[in-house]
Order: C-alpha cells, then structure tokens, then sequence
C-alpha cells in the first residue's frame, strides 16, 4: 500500500480549507476513544452532520460539511466508482471495518461518475501523492480538515485493519475522537443489500469473484427478463468493459497508443483502460480524436466503441452529454 508522505498546501490550493485551523482550535471536545458515549452517557454524535451509521455519501455540495467534520470525527474517504464494480465492494468493506471499530471512524463514500468535482479539487493532492491515479478506489483519511493519502486499488483487508489502527491512534492523539452512531441506518443498508433482485444479486456475487463470464449471463438474463432493468443494462455493460481489460497490460496498451495515434484497435483499447482507470473523459476525447481524423470502417468503429462506452457510464452523466455533443461535431 502506498503511504507516500504529501504536502497539505496541494489540497489547499484545490479545496477552500481556509480557517479550518482556526476552527480546529475550537473543536468541541469528543467522546474519549474508549468510551463511545461519553461520560455523561449521552449517544455519540461524530461523523458528517445529520448524517448516523457507518458509511454515508458525500457530493460536490455536500464535501464542504465533510471536511468539517473530520474536525471531530476521523473519516475515510473513498473515491469509487460503479464503472469499476470492485471498488463499491471495497467501499462496503471499509464500512464493515467502521462498525468492527465501532464507529470509531467514519466511512465517506464518493461516487465520481455522480460528482467529478470532487475528483477535480481532489487532483493535485492526489497526483501529489501518487502521480497518476491508475487504479480505483482511492482511500484516504480526513483528520482536523487535513487529507492523510492510504492507497490506491482493493488493498486485502489485513493490510488495511493496521492501517487503520495507525490512523486511529494519529486521531487520539490529535484529540480527534468522534464517534458516529451506529444501529438502525447500518441494519437498514443491510436489509437492502438483500433486497436485491436475484439475477441482480448473483451477477454482483460473480464480480466479487471475478468471474466476468458468470456476471455477464446473470445480467443478459435479467434483460431478457425485462428488457427495461437499466441497472442490468449498465451492470452488463460495465463487466464487459471489465472482461475487455482484465486480461491487458496497462502499460503496454498506453504505449501502443502513443506510438500508433492512428491504430484504431490501440486507440479502443487505452480508451477501455481510460475509463476503467477513472479517466472517463479521456477516453472519450480519444476516440472523438479518431472519429475527427479517421474515415470508413476505421471512423464507424471508433464511433461504434464510443457509443457503447456512453452506455457503461450511463446516459444521465453530464460527461456523456457533453461527449455526445462532441461527437457530432467530429462526424459532421
């Protein structure tokens, strides 16, 4: 796992941190670690306000409230995605891990294909800290309103419990020791994890074990069951993209692609590697590129892979709005 060391000023340029120490400086007192009610007995209160249990969301209108508290409570941000299925896997793992601690850290689920301005501010800190993002998730821990870089990719859990515990005993000694409430809101996200519908629920077993072949039937089955499921639809299309570039080395296709601009077959394939690393718009301004510079079978196929990686990441993204916009432009 990386632990590589950064320097706060990056994510101060790119996230308004401003005042936070000052605010730090009058951090309410918190629960001490080894009693998470306090000596009053009263139930913890850490975590993002208004908002209990083990593992919440955060939005590019809602990550100003997170930073904050981390002020009081420690918090794990990760940074997934649904195009990358094993990273909500991972997510849902470091939510595991908070309710073993009970609550003593705070599990901050980002979503980037719903909000890219996090990813935005995010980036100098991150390319900082590891260069170039080229796996997902991306964890990181948020204590007193300052980013503290984990990893990169699933880590074995392990690795990450000691991990954990390190940066549990950074937080307690920074007097940061917040807990957030667990109970009702976990046994519910639970309760809805078994609600899946069945072909639903067996095609996410077979990407937990990588089995691509396996997920794929279970997703075709629920479309042929209703042809309108669009989770299925995207689902299906996702764990082809990653069945295309399971078996790729990510170094080579990225070569491949800067030494032959004009191999349409290279260019599908970095912009498969694109969008399965994050990069989604990337890999659409790649294949726009060929579109732009090709003709005959070569433009239809870069056009044709395009459109269907809109269908992975979902017609709803503003990337694919803006991207399709492109995309006429370069065809007439």
């Amino acid at each position: 796992m990386s632990q590589q060391p950064f320097s706060t000023a990056a994510l101060r340029g790119a996230v308004d941190l401003s005042g936070l120490g000052a605010r730090g400086a009058q951090r309410p007192s918190a629960a001490p670690a080894g009693d998470a009610a306090g000596a009053s007995g009263a139930k913890p209160s850490g975590g993002v306000p208004g908002r209990s249990g083990a593992l919440v969301e955060a939005t590019d209108a809602t990550f100003e409230s997170v930073v904050n508290a981390s002020l009081t409570t420690p918090l794990v941000l990760v940074l997934w995605t649904p195009q990358v299925p094993e990273s909500l896997q991972h997510l849902r793992e470091l939510a595991d891990a908070a309710r073993a601690k009970q609550g003593r850290f705070q599990v901050v689920g980002v979503d980037l294909a719903a909000s890219p301005g996090i990813m935005q501010a995010l980036t100098p800190v991150l390319q900082q800290t590891f260069g170039q993002v080229s796996a997902l998730p991306v964890v990181m821990g948020l204590l007193s309103g300052q980013p503290m870089p984990f990893y990169l990719g699933v880590q074995s859990m392990e690795q990450v419990d000691q991990l954990l515990d390190k940066f549990l005993e950074a937080a307690v000694a920074n007097a940061v020791t917040g807990r957030v409430e667990l109970g009702a809101e976990d046994a519910a996200d639970d309760e809805g994890d078994e609600q899946l519908p069945p072909l639903h629920q067996e095609a996410y077993d077979a990407i937990d074990r990588g089995d691509w072949a396996a997920a794929i039937s279970a997703y075709e089955r629920a479309l042929e069951q209703d042809p309108s499921d669009e989770l299925a639809r995207l689902g299906l299309g996702q764990v082809r993209l990653l069945e295309r570039t399971s078996t790729l080395d990510l170094s080579a296709v990225r070569q491949a692609a800067a030494e032959r601009p004009d191999d349409v077959r290279a260019q599908i394939e970095a912009a498969d590697v694109d969008v399965v690393g994050g990069h989604v718009e990337d890999g659409f301004l790649r294949l726009i590129d060929v579109v732009r510079r090709t003709t005959g079978d070569d433009r239809e196929a870069a056009r044709k892979h395009l459109v269907e990686l809109f269908d992975v990441v979902g017609p709803s993204d503003p990337r694919v709005q803006k991207a399709r916009g492109s995309l006429m432009s370069a065809l007439f």
